[in-house]
């Protein structure tokens, strides 16, 4: 799920790595002579997370958002989709329409997922379930290769509530886990997961200390399969620092690290096994979790000074369009406007500017970042000078999201 690097060596997408590679050679050759930088190649970056609006009906404590939320700032629908079809012909391949807010409270989210299956994209929706219905509504637009995943965290009706505080008295977990499989049973070959981030005392959102869900989590594992998702997925809650990151801290847990961590491992023990008796289902382990689990996460924190996903992912919002996830809504880490790719040879510019001047090895030292062995490998082939194939012998595996 998170090795970028083999994605980034499918056909559909290695042009890409090839053209970029080419231009760091020659930015890198030019800068050293003392001449001016060349032009960035005339594409788009292959894959986008997509806030469709900064609206949510629930207040999470564990909320990484929280600071962005229900804001004034609104799409220009016309200019979203105007970006969007510029986009595609320069390679943009994927959207994962998450946030930020909540994806299914924008007012044509339905003919939204239409449009981009239209224009020949995978599509992918991070969703907290409240809005199944519309959910439901567009999965006869998705299809293979596209997912939903479901942030839930937590087995019990009792702790989602506590946890989540919708808005609308009356929902509960059972709800949102009943629509799955009408869900799936209106396409097949979407896959769904359940996400489940797991969260310990000690652990908060500025002054709003989180609850702790760990001990559920086999009972969610549980649920999950019986309800009909395909997968769980377990991550570590994340907080935001003073600079706006996304960071891992470990430091915070109340009580001795080793003893959450064991805790940790019993759980995901207890859910494979939990689990077992339902052919296909997972219980997948996200990067951060699992470097966090080794002891090896502050590895993942030293990055190259230019961070290359940079120019094959962004992140385009009603608050502007910025270089990363860990940094949505972080003026330093901003691009431009949100409908900067809607205005040719501007996105280009933008992002030539922003791999210049933003230097990964600084801003994100307390990141535990996905791309870290992405953005190495990107590093190694630039630095390493010889021509890049035109094709591996890589299979195509469809999977174009980063």
């Amino acid at each position: 799920m998170h090795d970028f690097a083999a994605k980034l060596q499918q056909p559909a997408l290695w042009p890409a790595v090839r053209d970029y590679v080419a231009w760091q050679r020659r930015a890198r050759a030019a800068t050293a002579a003392g001449q001016p930088l060349p032009d960035l190649p005339d594409r788009a970056p292959l894959s986008i997370n997509l806030d469709l609006t900064t609206a949510c009906n629930y207040a999470c404590d564990h909320c990484i958002d929280w600071d962005i939320l229900n804001q004034k700032q609104k799409h220009d629908d016309e200019l979203l989709r105007a970006a969007l079809e510029r986009m595609v012909p320069r390679g943009l391949r994927s959207v994962i329409l998450i946030g930020g807010g909540e994806p299914t409270l924008y007012p044509g989210f339905v003919p939204f997922v239409q449009f981009l299956k239209q224009l020949g994209l995978q599509v992918a929706v991070v969703s907290n379930g409240s809005r199944n219905d519309r959910i439901l509504q567009a999965a006869q637009y998705l299809g293979a290769g596209d997912w939903v995943r479901l942030s839930l965290d937590a087995a019990s009706n009792d702790l989602w509530r506590r946890m989540h505080k919708p808005q609308k008295a009356t929902l509960t977990l059972d709800e949102i886990c009943s629509f799955v499989p009408a869900i799936k049973a209106a396409q097949p070959a979407l896959q769904m997961g359940f996400s489940f981030v797991i969260t310990w005392r000690g652990g908060s959102r500025g002054a709003v200390e989180v609850h702790e869900n760990l001990h559920e989590m086999a009972a969610a594992a549980t649920r999950a399969a019986q309800s009909g998702f395909d997968y769980i997925s377990f991550k570590p809650f994340l907080e935001r620092q003073d600079d706006g990151a996304e960071v891992l801290d470990p430091a915070k847990v109340r009580g001795e690290l080793a003893a959450v961590l064991a805790r940790i491992e019993q759980g995901l023990r207890a859910s494979r096994e939990a689990t077992a008796g339902f052919p296909g289902f997972r219980v997948v382990v996200s990067t951060n979790l699992r470097v966090l689990l080794a002891g090896t996460w502050r590895d993942y924190t030293q990055q190259p000074r230019t961070c290359h996903m940079q120019m094959l992912r962004q992140v385009l919002t009603p608050l502007g369009t910025f270089n990363c996830p860990a940094h949505r809504g972080v003026a330093k880490a901003q691009l431009g406007k949100a409908e900067l790719w809607a205005v040719p040879a501007a996105g280009q510019a933008a992002t030539a500017g922003i791999l210049g001047r933003f230097d990964a090895g600084v801003e994100c030292q307390q990141v535990t970042c996905l791309y870290h062995g992405a953005n190495w490998w990107l590093e190694g082939l630039i630095e390493a000078g010889a021509d890049l194939p035109v094709e591996l012998p890589v299979e195509e595996r469809r999977d174009w999201f980063l």
